[in-house]
């Protein structure tokens, strides 16, 4: 049950007589409903409101059934099928025009400026508050007040919003004021403007039921005077309102309590899988091994590799080009290139361990971009090579794209084809740094970076590319479009274990991700 739930259950609890036990001393309601027909009859006298002509009795007769006779015309009629529920011994049930004056507001012309900038509030719906409201953001004035049948509410009084988005929203006057028509004021007679408030407050989904139907949501004075409400002896209404004010904060504090647990919950996997990848590219989720041997030894075996695969042909002779980062003496980290020796400490962002290596991700793989090609040629589209955009990596293995191309688009639009096993990731936009495996050979558009490793273990660096989606959208910063691209990947450090340490990895990162599922 979250917080909204549990405050609806207690104040129907409340207006079901449950939330504190009846006490058979306290003066019954039918007395003081009995004492505001008379306070209204004096009123009547007085001019101060009008005679209602709907005003009626509801009582239970001797077959416990609930009957209503009209004052008017003594006309008595079976309410059995309109009653709610039953209350206590003690409660009465009556029509919420009988327990208060009801009347709504009005909007002064706003193309006359002798009716605004004035000191009288002037109330909209929007600025009820569900709690006592003091100001409001429009003033009228004594002109508007008078020419426009404006309804003038006193301290105390129950606003209710009738119209729209905040049918059913409830205030209690703090200041003398006035509103538009959307909102109905009542002055109660003889019960207590709080019990009446929450009252309100508890039947707001039965008020926008009664509204529903026409092209705005409506429940009118006339639906509202209407209402059946249920009656409890006027000090039991004080012990309902002090106990409902004692609970409310604790429900607020519930809520509170109950939104942040459900936004860790949410988030909870997710932020689990992040620390599992951070440990994991640390060297910290697996032990290491010393008969592996070390990742320098792998460095070396990739050396190789691509010095076959250049003469070969398979490899641009530019590719053998490298870097070598190490820890001198002084306990800091420099990288030589070209003979340059350069401080890089700055650009290690953790330790890691001592039969590990820090590379560039170029010396790891080979890496390509894709292209688009020309969308007025016919010629390229509805081949059968598979065409991937950024938006269908899926951050597992895909195996399918929702557009083919040619043999000819391969050709001539400088496409590069993408072999299964290869590594993807989404280098613009939106979905900068999102992944894929490739499950079936294709090739890309230009927003997509393909790579082809050398000897290491595709699906470590998978793993490592998604736990540094954030320092790549960091890195992609600055420009009208987020962009990490390919010049940005190859230059980017990766952690290297020794290859069977990585397997090791991404064997422990699968079971524990399996866990989370």
């Amino acid at each position: 049950m979250n917080g909204k739930q549990l405050k609806n259950s207690i104040l129907q609890w409340a207006i079901q007589g449950k939330l504190v036990p009846q006490d058979p001393n306290d003066e019954p309601a039918s007395v003081l409903l009995e004492k505001i027909r008379q306070e209204k009859e004096r009123l009547i006298k007085e001019k101060k409101i009008k005679r209602d002509k709907n005003a009626s009795i509801i009582y239970r007769g001797e077959d416990n059934s609930y009957y209503e006779k009209l004052l008017a015309t003594g006309e008595v009629k079976c309410i059995d099928e309109e009653i709610p529920f039953d209350v206590p011994q003690g409660w009465e049930w009556c029509r919420m025009g009988s327990i208060g004056d009801w009347g709504a507001g009005a909007t002064p012309a706003k193309s006359n400026p002798d009716y605004y900038g004035g000191s009288i509030l002037w109330l909209r719906t929007g600025e009820l508050n569900n709690g006592i409201v003091y100001d409001s953001e429009i003033k009228v004035t004594k002109k508007a007040l008078q020419e426009c049948s404006l309804r003038m509410n006193r301290i105390g009084d129950v606003l209710i919003a009738m119209y729209g988005a905040t049918i059913g929203k409830v205030a209690i006057v703090g200041k003398e004021l006035t509103t538009n028509q959307a909102c109905c004021a009542c002055t109660p007679f003889g019960i207590y403007n709080y019990f009446l408030f929450f009252f309100l407050m508890g039947s707001q989904i039965d008020f926008i039921k009664k509204g529903e139907g026409g092209a705005q949501p409506n429940i009118s004075r006339e639906k509202l005077v209407s209402h059946l409400m249920p009656i409890p002896p006027l000090t039991e209404q004080y012990r309902i309102v002090e106990k409902i004010q004692y609970l409310l904060p604790l429900v607020e504090k519930y809520s509170d309590s109950r939104i942040l647990q459900d936004k860790l919950n949410s988030e909870i996997k997710d932020k689990l899988r992040k620390s599992i990848l951070q440990e994991a590219i640390q060297g910290k989720l697996v032990p290491q091994i010393a008969e592996e041997g070390s990742a320098q030894e792998l460095l070396e075996q990739i050396k190789a590799e691509k010095q076959k695969l250049v003469k070969e042909g398979k490899l641009k002779k530019s590719a053998l080009a490298s870097s070598v980062i190490y820890r001198g003496d002084d306990n800091k980290y420099y990288e030589q290139v070209n003979k340059k020796c350069l401080d890089i400490t700055e650009q290690i962002p953790f330790e890691i361990p001592e039969n590990w290596v820090w590379v560039r991700m170029g010396q790891i793989g080979d890496w390509g971009a894709g292209s688009t090609p020309q969308r007025g040629n016919a010629n390229y589209y509805n081949g059968k090579i598979l065409w991937l955009k950024t938006g269908e990596l899926n951050n597992g293995i895909v195996y399918d794209t929702e557009e083919k191309v040619t043999q000819k688009a391969f050709l001539d639009c400088s496409l590069r084809m993408n072999k299964i096993g290869d590594v993807l990731i989404a280098m613009y936009g939106a979905t900068i740094g999102k992944l894929a495996i490739v499950g079936k050979e294709l090739t890309t558009n230009q927003a997509c970076c393909g790579c082809t490793p050398y000897l290491i273990y595709n699906w470590y660096l998978f793993y490592f590319l998604m736990a540094s989606r954030d320092s790549f959208i960091k890195k992609g910063e600055g420009g009208a479009q987020p962009n990490i691209s390919r010049v940005k990947l190859v230059e980017h450090l990766i952690p290297l274990p020794p290859l069977k340490e990585q397997y090791r990895i991404v064997a422990q990162i699968e079971k524990l991700f399996e866990q989370l599922r």
